[in-house]
């Protein structure tokens, strides 16, 4: 029975009546008890960080005073799925010429065709590549962090990491005004990109990004605690094919000591609070209900979620990439790799904006990370 405003209006005034006689209420003088304040608890994420001496690639790994959220991002880049096509295609085509034969055979045999097995709908695929044999591993890596301690700190341990990866990087470890851009001495954003050989004769890039929030309104990204967000991406850029024939793991020699003072004074502006769940992020995309936000950026653009259902993970990488192909002319592209298998979806539009979205399916869950580059100024 549903009712009438007037009616529920009447009965919340009674019972308020009632539960302030059975507590006694308050008497003429006394003053009102001051509110409790309340908040939401953040959810609990431990289950998906991995803490600092995780494993990034080419001996890098997560600093002390930082966590990654969820697993490395894994993928192949355009220029090692296009050093492979031919190679795939030309598979392909043979196995369909050998199944063309084999049906006309059984045709002028008398013998009728065999109806087609349906494709599984189960997600995720098989490797994109498996039909060659020796399927290229992704040449890709993307961690994704939340800076918990002393951000300058972190931010150097990283910088002393790249140049022991790139001996030839030179990168200034005491000064980050070289590379974090400050407004009233207060950083905004950090930005390095170092490229040269590994001691193992690895042709490398080495990007990272630190976003510490929106200062005009000392808002963090969503999911990001009101600390700095990191995201450092390893990329083998060297000739695709002879990438495959090394390995990108490792370990790091003569990583310099960090302790000394830091030149620049610049600060870390202090964010209030964080952005909601709700709010338009990765180029207007909003995240769903049913998944939850374990980080995002504001600069770049990045979101990282976790979902219950696997379909529901890869459905949203599908369809944010979608949204953001007119055409939906979309790449895609499945690794096995190690315990994990990743479903990469990217388009690039003419001008240079790239929207990719990875699904990874790993003992840890079911994770899809969702990434835009605007195109180039």
């Amino acid at each position: 029975m549903v009712l009438a405003r007037s009616g529920r209006v009447l009965l919340t005034a009674v019972a308020l009546v009632a539960l302030t006689a059975c507590q006694g209420g308050s008497t003429a003088g006394e003053p009102e008890p001051e509110p409790t304040a309340t908040a939401t608890k953040a959810p609990d994420l431990s289950e998906h960080e991995s803490g600092p001496e995780s494993p990034i690639a080419y001996g890098l790994f997560v600093p002390e005073g930082a966590t990654q959220l969820g697993p490395l991002v894994r993928y192949r880049s355009s220029r090692l799925i296009a050093a492979y096509r031919p190679e795939l295609e030309a598979v392909q085509a043979q196995k369909a010429a050998e199944q063309a034969e084999e049906i006309a055979r059984d045709e002028a045999a008398g013998t009728p065709a065999p109806s087609p097995t349906p494709t599984p709908t189960t997600r995720p695929s098989p490797d994109s590549f498996k039909s060659i044999g020796d399927a290229p591993r992704p040449d890709t890596t993307v961690s994704l962090m939340r800076i918990d301690d002393d951000p300058t700190q972190v931010v150097r341990k990283m910088l002393a990491q790249i140049n022991a990866a790139i001996p030839d990087a030179n990168l200034v470890l005491d000064d980050l005004s070289q590379y974090c851009s400050a407004q009233e001495r207060r950083i905004t954003h950090c930005q390095v990109v170092a490229r040269g050989m590994t001691k193992q004769n690895r042709e490398i890039r080495v990007t990272m990004h630190v976003d510490s929030g929106n200062l005009a309104t000392r808002t963090a990204p969503p999911a990001a605690r009101t600390h700095p967000v990191m995201q450092v991406t390893a990329e083998y850029v060297g000739d695709p094919r002879a990438g495959q024939l090394g390995r990108d793991t490792g370990s790091l020699d003569d990583i310099a000591d960090v302790e000394g003072p830091e030149k620049s004074g610049l600060i870390w502006p202090k964010m209030d609070l964080d952005a909601e769940n709700s709010t338009p992020m990765v180029n207007g995309w909003t995240a769903p209900e049913s998944a939850t936000l374990l980080l995002s950026s504001f600069n770049p653009q990045f979101a990282l979620m976790t979902t219950d259902k696997a379909v529901d993970a890869d459905q949203t990488a599908e369809q944010f990439v979608l949204s953001n192909s007119p055409r939906g002319t979309v790449v895609k592209d499945v690794v096995e790799d190690l315990n994990s298998v990743s479903t990469t979806y990217a388009y690039r539009t003419k001008d240079g904006a790239i929207a990719r979205a990875v699904y990874t399916l790993s003992a840890r869950g079911n994770y899809t990370a969702l990434f835009y580059t605007p195109a180039p100024n």
